[in-house]
């Protein structure tokens, strides 16, 4: 990671998974997600002997990974020992910045919302197609896209209504499409990326705080605020939120966009594109028109 650009605080990211399991975690998006990320494999008809799942912040997915005819042992690699230990299968404690396990040693890569928060995403996906073994799958779900963005701009509208200027209070979250680059960039073959938008409502903007909190998923960007938002200003925000984003009902909205990743580590036996030039029928043929030659000119000028 050197000359990387540090955005996230990946103490502070611990340190709120650790608060928000004491407290009493809210897990009802990433137990959506891992029931998702469950059905996306079983239609992957392939048994994988070792599988690891990287940062989800529950057992959500080594629960089912576990339960699963088609996977054997389960690795779950956490920030914290007291959380890796809850997990079924084998403990392993790292950061997701530093993927601990041996070239091409896992067939079966997972991770649910926890590696939008690295501060290299590029480098951690070219370590994880390298922890898997030739034609071993990667799959995993991050925060992305338009996440929280009704939090973000109720957020900046009250700042600079209030204070005359706003500060970062929403961390940033990668494009689907970005992050389908990524995937490329990082070597996977048969790259695929999605996304899939949840809308949870809630009574008010601080209902919707009490959540992230218990999430462990509060702002964990290196340049945020230290100081916390005026009384005056929390008053505003929550009333722009409920002008801008409420339901008739008077609830409002919160968006959560899950950007799905998948790819396979590069094998011979997987589907490659046709060189350039080695087609062995005329695309003129198929359409059942003449072929033009290049230069030809077509009518008119």
């Amino acid at each position: 990671m050197a000359g990387q650009p540090i955005i996230f605080d990946r103490s502070l990211v611990r340190a709120r998974l650790r608060r928000a399991q004491r407290e009493g975690a809210a897990t009802f998006l990433v137990d959506r997600v891992a029931e998702d990320l469950a059905d996306r494999l079983a239609v992957v008809l392939r048994k994988f002997a070792w599988a690891a799942d990287i940062g989800t912040p529950t057992d959500a997915v080594t629960r089912r990974l576990a339960a699963s005819d088609a996977v054997g042992a389960v690795a779950a690699m956490r920030l914290d020992l007291t959380a890796a230990r809850q997990d079924p299968g084998a403990a392993v404690v790292a950061d997701e910045e530093v993927i601990p396990f041996g070239h091409g040693r896992l067939d079966l890569v997972t991770s649910a919302l926890a590696l939008q928060a690295v501060n290299d995403l590029p480098g951690v996906l070219v370590q994880i197609r390298r922890a898997l073994k030739p034609d071993g799958l990667f799959l995993a779900a991050l925060l992305g896209g338009e996440t929280l963005s009704e939090l973000r701009d109720s957020f900046f509208s009250a700042e600079a209504e209030v204070e005359g200027g706003a500060s970062p209070r929403v961390a940033p979250f990668t494009d689907v499409r970005a992050a389908g680059a990524l995937l490329q960039r990082a070597g996977f073959a048969l790259p695929v990326a999605d996304v899939d938008r949840i809308v949870v409502r809630y009574d008010s903007l601080f209902a919707l705080a009490a959540d992230l909190r218990r999430m462990g998923a509060t702002n964990p960007l290196v340049d945020r605020q230290r100081m916390p938002l005026r009384r005056a200003t929390l008053r505003r925000a929550a009333e722009i939120y409920a002008q801008r984003y409420a339901d008739p009902d008077g609830r409002i909205r919160a968006t959560f966009d899950i950007v799905w990743l998948s790819g396979w580590a590069p094998h011979e036996s997987q589907q490659q594109p046709l060189r350039p030039g080695s087609a062995r029928a005329r695309l003129a043929d198929a359409l059942g028109t003449r072929e033009i030659p290049a230069g030809e000119r077509t009518g008119g000028n």
